[in-house]
């Protein structure tokens, strides 16, 4: 590709990458001020409710609550580039070390649901496209997976599962690799259903679009074998949308944690954000909307990134 030629797609490359960076900013200037208005005041959570005035200015001062906003974003935006995101007033530690074993359980949870998400997704929604007898029973499937609340489903998996069967834990997200691979199992079938039944969807619509179309006709007519067809013609340009339908998936995970973790009392950064709301634990909320938020944006500019690299037409448009 000739220099001329790279210098648009280049532009479109940092364009997307500005962008992401720019939503990300304004994204905690955002949450950073609406929990800034909140009702609550954190002195009272510091000090109780028989601090004297003088004991109350202090605080403030000493936190700077008496700052303008903006001048209180900078110093908090500063600070957290630096890996300081607060400190706790619940846990009276800071938010940093708060985080950081709570985000490796929220990371290996939806590891093992975004694999189910991708293999049951994909596999059921390349035979409801597929394979037209079997349409029928994927599209109810589907629409069950899309109908079924997560916190639903978590109540169901435990009376199933747990309780009734014993083949799983009820509680907690286990010690040691296999232990926490046993008891968050069921937490990630329960966060998988939803998205894995939306990433089913859009395959299934993606093959059965590439199906019809007529080069696979014609394909059909030179007696090439179906199955040769399907791997080498239609999966190759249904990937695109399916592409863009996981990684949209995956990223709605992150958020949907909040739910399954609460659910099945496993001790992550969604049931950490839970209590910290209801405790009005204001720096730990911040955090952790922040990185909810951070995983969305990183997740969907790599995918319009990858689209770019893949879709000759991204690269043509861009």
């Amino acid at each position: 590709m000739a220099n001329a030629d790279k210098a648009p797609v280049i532009r479109r490359v940092a364009g997307t990458v500005s962008g992401a960076l720019g939503t990300i900013v304004a994204a905690s200037f955002v949450i950073y001020a609406g929990l800034s208005m909140a009702p609550g005041d954190p002195v009272a959570r510091i000090l109780g409710a028989r601090a004297t005035d003088e004991a109350r200015a202090a605080v403030r001062a000493q936190l700077g609550l008496d700052d303008p906003l903006l001048e209180r974003y900078w110093h908090w935006l500063i600070a957290a580039l630096r890996g300081d995101l607060g400190r706790s007033l619940t846990y009276r530690q800071d938010v940093t070390a708060l985080l950081g074993p709570r985000l490796q359980t929220t990371l290996m949870l939806v590891a093992m649901a975004a694999a189910l998400v991708l293999v049951v997704g994909i596999v059921a929604g390349v035979a409801g496209g597929v394979a037209r007898r079997g349409r029928p029973i994927v599209a109810t499937l589907v629409a069950l997976g899309v109908a079924v609340p997560s916190f639903v489903a978590a109540n169901a998996l435990i009376g199933a599962f747990a309780v009734r069967l014993g083949w799983f834990p009820t509680y907690g997200a286990g010690d040691g690799f296999p232990d926490r691979i046993w008891h968050l199992t069921l937490p990630a079938i329960a966060l998988s259903i939803g998205y894995g039944a939306y990433v089913s969807q859009l395959t299934s619509a993606a093959v059965d679009e590439e199906s019809g179309k007529e080069y696979v006709e014609t394909s059909r007519g030179r007696g090439i074998p179906a199955g040769i067809i399907v791997r080498r013609h239609v999966l190759r340009n249904a990937a695109l949308p399916v592409l863009t339908a996981s990684g949209l998936a995956i990223a709605g995970l992150v958020s949907g944690t909040v739910v399954v973790e609460q659910a099945f009392g496993v001790d992550g950064v969604g049931a950490l954000l839970v209590q910290s709301i209801s405790s009005k634990d204001y720096d730990v909320v911040t955090a952790v909307s922040l990185i909810i938020v951070v995983v969305f944006v990183v997740m969907t500019t790599m995918i319009d990134l990858v689209q770019v690299a893949l879709d000759p037409r991204e690269r043509a448009g861009a």
